[in-house]
């Protein structure tokens, strides 16, 4: 039963974005949101799809015929099973919108802030970093896959320049990258699990409180660099921030199997 009342204001409706070459997607039928959160996990056959989204495959093929049709989705041959289809995403997850107002903080103090700081440079992109950031999660808007993506990118770039074989030099780089570049302080917390810890944070430090860790580029960044170091994929989850009222930001390292 589809619990959402669409004349109630209040309600807060999920609006996913995806991107094709030719188009911006805003998908906000909570059937659709459904089926690409599962294909978000794993291509899935059209039975296990109408199985896990709980629908009647009569409406699972039509939302799936039409997100096809936009490029939102692919198929290819089932390999066990010539006559079937298994389903994947082919578009790029942009991240999502709510209909409710995330954010009532003005972003004045993050203007004010900058001129306190008797016209630093650093602190001038600073405050136009949160503002944008504020401003959208003002109107609901979450960019975190975008800051996510742009990080790894970021990682990508300068893994050659912290590279090295030694666990606590590779460390100690990427502590004095951050530092040089005022991105934060860096501390290693744990070794197992690997836990980096993150003082005075560029990314999330003065932004309001958000209930939710906000480090999207730093997981990005720390995702890459490690996955690089190991030589296997590793996954970063954020475990504390001060998004969250914590008084730093600590990020786990694990490798991905695991």
């Amino acid at each position: 039963m589809n619990n959402m009342n669409p004349e109630d204001p209040h309600q807060d409706m999920r609006i996913e974005l995806f991107a094709t070459p030719d188009s911006v997607y805003a998908i906000d039928s909570p059937v659709r949101v459904k089926i690409l959160s599962l294909l978000r996990e794993g291509e899935l056959s059209f039975d296990k799809i109408a199985e896990l989204s709980g629908k009647a495959k009569s409406t699972v093929s039509v939302h799936l015929k039409k997100m096809a049709k936009e490029g939102i989705i692919g198929s290819k041959q089932d390999p066990d099973d010539a006559r079937k289809k298994i389903f994947f995403i082919k578009s790029e997850y942009l991240g999502k919108l709510s209909s409710k107002k995330m954010l009532k903080d003005g972003i004045d103090k993050y203007v004010s802030s900058y001129v306190e700081s008797n016209g630093n440079p650093f602190e001038f992109f600073r405050m136009i970093f949160q503002t944008i950031r504020v401003s959208l999660l003002k109107q609901g808007i979450n960019i975190d896959p975008i800051l996510y993506e742009a990080g790894e990118k970021v990682g990508e770039a300068i893994y050659k320049e912290l590279a090295d074989s030694d666990m606590d030099k590779f460390v100690g780089n990427i502590a004095k990258f951050w530092e040089t570049h005022e991105l934060g302080h860096v501390e290693v917390g744990n070794l197992e699990p690997l836990t980096v810890n993150v003082y005075d944070c560029f990314e999330c430090q003065g932004l309001p409180y958000l209930g939710r860790p906000a480090c999207a580029f730093d997981s990005g960044i720390l995702k890459t660099i490690f996955s690089a170091h190991f030589q296997d994929e590793q996954a970063v989850n954020e475990v504390k921030c001060y998004a969250t009222g914590d008084d730093y930001c600590s990020f786990v390292i694990k490798d991905c199997k695991k």
